[in-house]
């Protein structure tokens, strides 16, 4: 049996698709988890959001365009199903029950409880935020220039420097009087 010349071409191209997805998460897993659990309710939900996430960018791969740069493409996708996911969520889902299970660490280091309460009140304080300043902040957080943060979300680098400068202070405020 022989493959065909576009059977060939497709099978070759399929490669590379796979080939670029898995080196693709596996460059932004780090990052893909830290925007889940700032959107998500601990513990579990982070790892659905991530293996959302993940599964979007399979579905999606096909349609990048490389009108960007890859990884600020990943940031978009990770916020909007993380967005959407938190928005379908407090819409609907009241009667939902939430069950305790394990919890995922990325890391092998264990914090010390000064640094887990100061990342508690972190992500209390950036729970408190509008939906447009979580997703601001979150892309800060991930140590993203203004310009790519621009990128990602269709605002002006001007815009968005103006909204950290707010956001900053609201977040000060709000993480002085929680570890007070």
């Amino acid at each position: 049996m022989t493959l065909t010349l576009l059977e060939a071409h497709k099978n070759i191209m399929q490669r590379q698709d796979e080939e670029i997805f898995t080196t693709t998460v596996e460059d932004n897993k780090y990052s893909i988890y830290r925007i889940c659990r700032i959107y998500a309710v601990p513990p579990i939900e982070a790892q659905d959001l991530f293996q959302e996430v993940v599964y979007q960018i399979w579905k999606s791969l096909p349609d990048f365009e490389e009108k960007s740069n890859i990884n600020t493409w990943i940031y978009k996708i990770a916020l909007n199903v993380c967005m959407r996911s938190k928005n379908q969520l407090s819409k609907g889902n009241l009667n939902t029950v939430r069950l305790e299970s394990i919890e995922f660490n990325l890391s092998d280091e264990i914090p010390n409880s000064n640094q887990t309460e100061r990342y508690n009140a972190l992500h209390a304080c950036i729970s408190k935020l509008e939906e447009n300043e979580q997703s601001l902040m979150v892309l800060y957080l991930e140590d993203l220039s203004y310009k790519k943060i621009a990128e990602i979300t269709g605002l002006t680098e001007n815009h968005i420097a103006v909204k950290m400068k707010r956001i900053r202070k609201k977040l000060l405020n709000c993480i002085t009087y929680k570890l007070n």
